[in-house]
This record gives C-alpha cells, structure tokens and sequence, in this order.
C-alpha cells in the first residue's frame, strides 16, 4: 500500500481500530498454548465436576503428580501444538494432613478423597512399595524415573512442599464449558482456526483467480470463451453446497474444509481480476510494450498484474470475513473440525441447547468472537476499498 493510500486509509477510524483488532487476535493466535489458562493439547483439560461454571468463578485445585513420564517440549513446539499436563488437579473446597496422607472435601462436598503425601508431591513408580515410618516420621519410596534409587521423606517437608506448590487457586474469566473446560482457553485456541482459515482459502482462491482471470483476459478468445465457461458453471453451484460436496469427498476434518473453501472462492477474483485487465489491455502502456516485443509473461507478471493487485487487496478482505463464517458454519454442522479441536462453529453447536438456559454465555460468546472478527475484516475490506478509490 502507498503511503498515501496509507494515510486514506488511516483517516477511517473504524477501519484502524477493526485492523488493530485482527492484529491483536492473530498475535494472540500465534502465541496459542503459551498464553492460554489451559495449555494441554486442544486445551481438553476437562474436569467434570466444574461443568458450566459461570464466568469469574475461582476454584482450588491440589495437583497431584502424575506416575508417568511427560516428554517436555520446547518452548516452539509447546506454543504451537501445548503440552499435557503434568499434573492431575482435583478442585476442593477443604482439605487437612492426617498422618502421611491428606484429606481433601470434594468441591461438590459430598465426598472425601485421600491422597498419600508422597503421591501427591513424587511421580511414583507403583509396582514398588511405598513405606510409612510411624517411629521416624519418615516415608520411603521410588520414583517413576529413577526406580533403582530408593528415597526416604519427612513427613512435615512432604507437607511443607504441597503448602507451597500443590494446593493452587484458579480464575475461570469465562467460565467453562458442558465438559468443565476453560472456555477463555478454548476461544483464544479457537481464534486459530477462524484466522487459518482465512488466511489459507485466501491464499489458494488469490493465487487460482488471479492467475485464472488474467490468462483469459490477456489471451482472450477461445481461451477466454471455455474458462468462462467452466467459471459460469461453478458460479451457477451454491457456495456452501459446492463446498459440503468437496468435503464429502475430501473427507471430514479441518484441512478439508481449508482446501474446499479456497477452491470455491476463486470465481469472484477471477472474474474481478479479468474485468480489469479486459481494461487494461487497451491502455497504452501495455501497447507500448507489445511494441518493444515484451514476452506475454513479462507483460502479465509485471505490467498487468501489478496494476490490479490492489483492487484483489480489497476482494480478499471481504473474502477473509466470508471463509471465517463458512468454517464456523461448516463446523456447527459438524463437517469442519471434529472434537475436542477448539472451533468457534463446533463451540455453538455444543452449547446450542443452552441458548436458553442461565448458561446461554456458553453459545454466545464464540458466536460473538465470530461476529467481532467478520465484522473487523468487513471494516477492513471498507477502508481499503476507500483507500484505493475503487468502485464496483
């Protein structure tokens, strides 16, 4: 974009603040696990006994070591695809120390769990005894990763260290779903697919209608009569039964539904980007270059194509907008991405029966999400369309 087209479009306040707004999502997008409440893959932390808690609710957990190995990934790798959780975390509402255990009052208070000391702070490796001294105060036991190296614990240290690091309270801002999971986690992982999405259909649909567009623009002719003919016999197909017809052959699955919304998008560029260079075609400037004996790709790639790219800027931001609410559609239906894949579309569907409950927040706050970020590239689409002057 030229500075002054810039300054144009930073004049159109409403446009700014939705482009600040996309910026702040797809930061947040990309940051993924490392941010979220919940990090484990998916963010499918599911505790059952908080189901449908409401939004600001603060729980206490004991986390309690689990008795395997857990590979620890790499900063990238765990900002991109999370980690499992280390630990199992059971929510309580009280809890006290008797002997080498600790008693905890289920969060529901109907029941009464107790946890050995040495379970709750060690990963243990259970094929090996674990043994109380009642005389010394002392427990001995053998660790998962070392089980040849027996370890002996006081029993005030074993407790000392659950004050500290194992007894943990947590805010759920958004609440949490009909599974008990944190509802503010699975939207920010959520926000990844609607902006994939995006981002990938745009891709396939600016590269196949661009270059679609031109050729049977520049070439004209029979070229030009058979595409258009084969682009009127696509435009004729429903978008969203072209695209159910895709991914029923594809198959279901979220890469399926990236691949079929680019394929069907491709028609409204093509057919903007061959108007344009229909015009184009008879500038002078373009005459001028058949003169100096141009090759057609050179005239193509860097005198006609560039000249359009702006007005294909603004198509793809409308089209942004339109690929979001195809997945989140595609997904409610449950073609798109399947369980326990945090999608916006697959979020709704979910808590749909809830709309009318005291937990309608559940349903409305993807539905939101959607809203906020197809009307954002919609605001976007608008300031550029202002900025470039351009008029359908």
């Amino acid at each position: 974009m030229k500075q002054n087209n810039w300054h144009k479009f930073c004049k159109n306040k409403l446009a700014l603040s939705s482009l600040y707004l996309i910026i702040l999502l797809s930061i947040a997008a990309i940051l993924g696990y490392s941010i979220t409440p919940d990090s484990s893959p998916n963010c499918n932390t599911q505790i059952p006994e908080l189901r449908n808690m409401h939004p600001g609710t603060s729980v206490m957990f004991l986390k309690i070591n689990k008795n395997e190995l857990i590979e620890k990934k790499s900063f990238f790798n765990q900002m991109l695809f999370g980690e499992e959780n280390n630990y199992t975390l059971i929510p309580y509402s009280a809890f006290h120390f008797k002997g080498f255990n600790i008693i905890i009052q289920s969060f529901d208070k109907t029941e009464t769990l107790t946890y050995h000391l040495a379970d709750v702070v060690y990963h243990l490796n259970l094929k090996q005894p674990i043994i109380n001294d009642n005389i010394h105060k002392e427990v001995s036991f053998f660790e998962f990763a070392n089980s040849s190296v027996k370890q002996t614990k006081n029993i005030k240290e074993l407790q000392q260290i659950i004050l500290s690091h194992h007894l943990n309270s947590k805010t759920f801002w958004l609440g949490t779903d009909i599974t008990g999971r944190d509802m503010l986690s699975r939207l920010i992982i959520g926000s990844r697919i609607s902006l994939s999405i995006g981002f990938v259909a745009v891709f396939i649909s600016v590269i196949i209608g661009l270059l679609v567009g031109a050729i049977a623009a520049y070439f004209s002719g029979i070229i030009d009569k058979i595409i258009m003919y084969f682009i009127n016999i696509i435009w004729a197909i429903p978008t969203v039964l072209l695209i159910v017809i895709i991914t029923l052959i594809l198959g279901k699955g979220i890469m399926q539904v990236f691949i079929a919304v680019g394929l069907t998008m491709w028609i409204d560029i093509a057919r903007l980007v061959r108007g344009q260079i229909l015009s184009l075609k008879q500038k002078e400037f373009i005459e001028a270059t058949k003169v100096l004996g141009f090759s057609d790709y050179r005239i193509l790639v860097y005198h006609l194509i560039p000249n359009v790219f702006n007005i294909v800027l603004v198509a793809a931001s409308t089209n942004f907008a339109t690929a979001i609410l195809m997945e989140a559609g595609l997904s409610f239906l449950g073609i798109g991405a399947q369980p326990p894949m945090a999608s916006w579309g697959q979020m709704i569907n979910a808590h749909r029966g809830y709309i009318m409950l005291d937990s309608a927040y559940l349903a409305l706050l993807p539905g939101l999400a959607i809203m906020l970020l197809v009307l954002a590239f919609t605001f976007v689409s608008n300031g550029l369309r202002d900025a470039f002057e351009y008029k359908n």
